[in-house]
């Protein structure tokens, strides 16, 4: 029996990451061929590519032929590119740089993640204009990526995001996710930073404004360029603590408002919100308020299952 296959064509890197699974399924759900790649988690699900292997990834572009590559795949932790700055720049700008020049090649639209840490933050709200000053090496990296994506291709798309949380398949694959145990765990006081400012943005409503862009992107030529895109409540860590106890009926008064600069591990921006407009009057976009998305994302893991029985049985 001959199988409908949308003539829209998808491809996804680090699709076995918290973004990557959203875009892909989120693509996948609307209507388009999309194919995931990976690398270390790949397999079966997805293709597995190296993206430093320049020659698999010309092949699988132009075997594929997407109309759209969403280049999710980064080294992300700000800690771990302090300590592995090399590797860091091979995958956040070099493999990007490539990335750009295939896409060109096929005629590719291609989406660019990158990341608020590209702002110092001492003077926010950030439009797309206003100029970058990274404080730390990620943000220094994804900035690099940003630039040789532009030069290598004028086509492409560069989406800026904030710090991202969803169904996570462990609890340390987001900064705002990792907290819960320390929420659930009432029993020892937790110190939580209450000294950034964030903008917590759930990984669907990204891959939303990344489908709707590649939408809008096949209608009009024009849509290129950087894009800034972030959920609009402002919480420090410390709040977004308090709100996930307050999601789940949990105690919060363990958790301890520690409002000095951390001293240890990558400098951050204060605060490096992001001027969403440029999107919004396009008409893309899409939040989910925070307190309906975190208990989403973090209920299969409340260790009091009895709680889970009422709630959702």
């Amino acid at each position: 029996e001959d199988v409908d296959i949308p003539s829209r064509r998808a491809l996804i890197t680090g699709a076995t990451g918290l973004l990557g699974r959203a875009v892909f399924k989120e693509f996948n759900e609307n209507n388009w061929n999309a194919v995931g790649c990976g690398y270390r988690r790949a397999q079966p699900r997805f293709e597995q590519i190296n993206l430093l292997d320049s020659v698999a990834v010309h092949d699988i572009i132009h075997d594929f032929q997407p109309h759209v590559i969403v280049h999710c795949a980064a080294e992300r932790r700000p800690d771990v590119v302090e300590n592995q700055p090399e590797a860091a720049s091979q995958l956040n700008v070099a493999a990007s740089g490539n990335l750009a020049k295939e896409a060109a090649g096929v005629g590719a639209f291609l989406i660019y993640i990158s990341t608020d840490y590209v702002f110092d933050g001492t003077s926010p709200p950030y439009k797309e204009t206003d100029i970058p000053n990274p404080l730390n090496l990620y943000g220094k990296t994804k900035l690099e990526g940003e630039k040789v994506v532009l030069e290598n291709n004028e086509g492409a798309a560069v989406l800026r995001i904030p710090i991202l949380y969803g169904e996570v398949e462990r609890l340390e694959e987001s900064a705002v996710t990792v907290m819960f145990d320390k929420v659930q765990f009432s029993n020892k006081s937790a110190n939580m930073d209450h000294w950034q400012q964030r903008f917590p943005t759930n990984v669907k409503d990204v891959a939303s404004v990344c489908r709707q862009l590649a939408e809008k992107r096949m209608l009009d030529p024009s849509i290129r360029g950087t894009f800034h895109w972030s959920g609009n409540e402002q919480m420090t860590k410390y709040e977004m603590a308090c709100a996930i106890a307050d999601a789940f009926n949990l105690p919060s008064s363990h958790l301890r408002p520690i409002t000095d600069c951390p001293v240890v591990g990558a400098l951050r921006p204060r605060n490096a919100q992001l001027d969403c407009s440029k999107l919004e009057m396009l008409g893309i976009g899409q939040r989910t308020p925070f307190r309906a998305g975190i208990k989403e994302s973090l209920w299969p893991f409340l260790i009091d299952k009895r709680w889970r029985q009422t709630v959702f049985h």
